[in-house]
C-alpha cells in the first residue's frame, strides 16, 4: 500500500516573510554624479550648475532615485542639495546613496507601516536568503514589530529555520 507524502511545512500554517516583498514595486534608478566632475575628480560650481540646468529629470518621472558618487571626491554639501531640487518635481523618492541602501531604506519604510495584526497568532519565518541582500537593520526591525503579537519568530527557510522568539 502506497502512503501518501505530505508536506509537512505546508501543513504547518507557517507564514514566510520575505523581506524584499516589502520593497515596493516602482522603477529604481541610479545617478552617479561623477561625469558631472572635472577629471572625475574635482566639482567646479560652474560646470556643475551647468550639468543640473541641462540634465534631462524627466527621465526620473515617477522613480525611486539613488544618487551619489562612484569616485573618491569632495563633493560638497550643496551639490547634493542641487540635485535634490532638481529632482523633487520629477522623482517619487530621492535617497543620497546607492541602489542596494536605497531599496533598503524601502523595505524598511514599508515595513514600518505593516498591519501587525495580520500576524496575530501566527508562526513567522523571515526568509533569510534570498535575490537581494539586507542589513541586519531590515531583520531586527520586523523582529521588533513582529513580536508583539506572533506565536513565533524563526529564521531561515521553513525546511531549516535559526529559533528567535516564541511566545509563553
Amino acid at each position: 500500500m502506497e502512503q501518501e507524502i505530505k508536506n509537512r511545512v505546508a501543513d504547518s500554517g507557517i507564514i514566510q516573510i520575505d523581506p524584499k516583498d516589502f520593497i515596493p514595486a516602482t522603477t529604481i534608478i541610479k545617478l552617479d554624479i561623477k561625469g558631472w566632475l572635472f577629471e572625475e575628480m574635482i566639482l567646479k560650481e560652474k560646470d556643475f550648475r551647468e550639468h543640473i540646468k541641462q540634465h534631462n529629470w524627466q527621465q526620473y518621472n515617477g522613480a525611486a532615485v539613488a544618487v551619489y558618487c562612484s569616485v573618491d571626491a569632495i563633493i560638497p554639501t550643496w551639490a547634493y542639495m542641487l540635485i535634490s531640487e532638481a529632482l523633487q518635481q520629477h522623482a517619487s523618492t530621492i535617497f543620497f546613496g546607492n541602489t542596494t541602501q536605497l531599496k533598503e531604506k524601502l523595505a524598511i519604510d514599508a515595513i514600518e507601516k505593516i498591519n501587525i495584526e495580520n500576524y496575530s497568532n501566527k508562526r513567522i519565518v523571515i526568509k533569510g536568503c534570498g535575490d537581494e541582500n539586507f542589513s541586519p537593520a531590515v531583520y531586527m526591525l520586523l523582529t521588533q514589530k513582529l513580536k508583539p503579537v506572533v506565536k513565533s519568530i524563526m529564521y531561515g527557510e521553513p525546511c531549516s529555520t535559526v529559533p528567535i522568539y516564541k511566545s509563553k
